[in-house]
């Protein structure tokens, strides 16, 4: 048996195949592991991938949990005070909040009520008899009945036929000197009323509001008036102390008003009024009576 020396020159070379590059690679250069192993390695990352992040139960509960916290904070410290004037916590009046709340407030409710007001009055004109003229037909017919009482002037009456005509036997002869008139009533002096213990004036532009009031005892009153000087205002008369809160009145487009204001209970009793126009007004207050002293701003 003949030893034949082993030679590999003619063994047959491997079969070529293609490896995989990075594409990002500018010299495209293989790698340097195995095909096999290279099915196995992950990619390398790509510019603005991005990576998830394993969530748990626990940290999606503790999440949850974190936004309803964060909402309820939002809610009661600005949504609430901003919005209708509520301060659970007491921040919003410090932050402004609660005051921008109360301002809404107010101004949805006049705006309720202007809305109600031009109802009635859309209501009023469809009817045959307005009803404003009614009252201010009495109102006239009370002046003037009130002004021929302070006169001492008695009510006329209604002119008749009969009325006209004396009668024969009250004829007077041609020779009959006349009858002396009589001298006219003279009229009762009017009731000397007090001075106004405070008168104040304001100009408020459109949109403006102004708020005063008297600081008043239970069952105490004072005697007001206040007039646009031609022009028109809206108004709010209410009282506030302690707890408690009182409307007594309220207007749309008044030019003016007096009367007595009478305290409900212990605190401050007065007047908001809101210029509702587009140009400026000016008003003027006075009052008298039993309160310690006018708060203005």
């Amino acid at each position: 048996m003949t030893n034949h020396p082993y030679d590999d020159t003619d063994a047959g070379l491997p079969p070529l195949r293609a490896d995989r590059r990075y594409a990002t690679d500018p010299q495209h250069q293989p790698y340097a592991q195995p095909y096999s192993q290279q099915q196995t390695q992950p990619a390398p990352p790509s510019a603005g991938h991005i990576e998830g992040v394993e969530a748990t139960p626990g940290g999606l509960v503790r999440a949850t949990l974190a936004s309803l916290a964060a909402a309820l904070a939002i809610l009661m410290v600005f949504w609430l005070p901003a919005e209708y004037g509520f301060d659970p916590t007491g921040l919003g009046r410090v932050m402004g909040l609660t005051q921008m709340g109360e301002i809404k407030q107010q101004l949805y409710a006049e705006a309720a009520e202007e809305d109600a007001v031009l109802a009635a009055q859309a209501a009023a004109e469809r009817v045959s008899v307005d009803p404003a003229l009614i009252v201010r037909l009495d109102r006239m017919e009370a002046q003037l009945a009130s002004i021929t009482t302070v006169l001492g002037i008695a009510p006329l009456p209604a002119l008749t036929a009969e009325a006209v005509a004396p009668p024969p036997e009250a004829a007077a002869s041609p020779d009959e000197a006349p009858a002396p008139v009589a001298a006219a009533a003279e009229p009762s002096p009017e009731p000397v009323l007090p001075e106004w213990r405070d008168e104040v004036s304001y100009t408020l532009a459109p949109t403006e509001g102004i708020e005063i009031k008297l600081v008043m005892t239970e069952g105490a009153s004072a005697a007001f008036e206040w007039t646009a000087n031609g022009s028109i205002l809206n108004h709010d008369t209410h009282g506030d102390g302690g707890d408690r809160r009182i409307t007594y009145e309220q207007g749309r487009g008044v030019p003016g008003q007096s009367g007595e204001l009478v305290a409900a209970f212990d605190g401050n009793h007065g007047w908001f009024w809101r210029n509702r126009t587009d140009a400026p007004v000016t008003f003027t207050l006075r009052t008298r009576g039993d309160y310690t002293r006018m708060v203005t701003p």
